[in-house]
């Protein structure tokens, strides 16, 4: 087992029942933080997920289905955080994706992602900076993209989703920049998650293609390295986030993105 440095905390991972969620999640565990986990999926499957996290790491776990587009489901997930003293480490990772032009987009595609992708990590804060405050430390983690530094076309909700998210991690953190909490986001590039599996699929059905065509097709549109973003990767930024050394990182954006926003 490595050397456990978050031994004494809490993670609430929101979206973390697979993908860059349950990439930090693990991250996190392998550090010593109780995990609670948030996403969709087969309880059962979730079950032998927590089971494996326990196992491997020696931490506690626990699952809570909160709908991210619901603000009184997030509160019963705040509430129900309680349970193991409350929530040090806040990961707020859940999102949604819709492509299509702006006049095209549905109407109710957009409030979807902008509910999930940024509303959701209004209330998960809110909630979750009594107890850091009292606690004096705490770290809030928000996944945003590099799309919340750039923009893509057809992506109108989602870039203004994670833009707005970006802005609200900079807000959030001069609001605790005299405290020991501190409040980043992290952009990540291409990673393939389910949600960007979707868009290779759509990519190889589209250009005639196989998957492993479409995948390079994909990354060398934006991503100069020709290789994806790994959700251990962003887990490792995670931890370094939740260091001493970070102490004075406040308010950053860091984009992980195989030098898609160098160009």
């Amino acid at each position: 087992m490595p050397a456990a440095s978050l031994t004494t905390k809490t993670a609430l991972v929101t979206g973390s029942t697979s993908g860059i969620g349950l990439g930090i999640a693990r991250s996190l565990a392998a550090e010593g933080a109780n995990i609670i986990f948030n996403g969709f999926g087969d309880r059962q499957e979730i079950q032998k997920l927590q089971t494996s996290v326990e196992t491997e790491f020696g931490v506690r776990t626990a699952y809570h289905n909160a709908d991210m587009s619901k603000a009184v489901e997030i509160e019963a997930m705040m509430d129900f955080a309680s349970s193991f003293g409350g929530v040090d480490i806040l990961v707020n990772n859940a999102g949604i994706q819709h492509v299509a032009n702006i006049e095209d987009f549905p109407v109710d595609k957009w409030d979807a992602i902008i509910a999930i992708n940024l509303t959701s990590c209004f209330h998960t804060t809110r909630l979750a900076l009594p107890y850091m405050k009292q606690k004096n430390w705490g770290r809030i983690i928000n996944l945003a993209s590099v799309h919340g530094l750039v923009a893509s076309a057809q992506k109108s909700a989602y870039v203004a989703a994670k833009h707005g998210l970006v802005g609200f991690t900079k807000t959030t953190a001069l609001e605790t920049a005299q405290t020991g909490i501190t409040c980043n986001a992290i952009c990540p590039g291409w990673v393939l998650t389910p949600l960007v599996q979707k868009q290779v699929d759509a990519r190889a059905e589209k250009d005639n293609v196989d998957n492993e065509t479409a995948k390079k097709r994909l990354l060398a549109e934006k991503q100069p390295s020709g290789e994806f973003v790994t959700p251990e990767q962003l887990g490792a930024l995670a931890v370094f986030f939740c260091s001493t050394a970070a102490d004075q990182i406040r308010g950053v954006a860091w984009n992980m993105d195989g030098g898609w926003v160098a160009q």
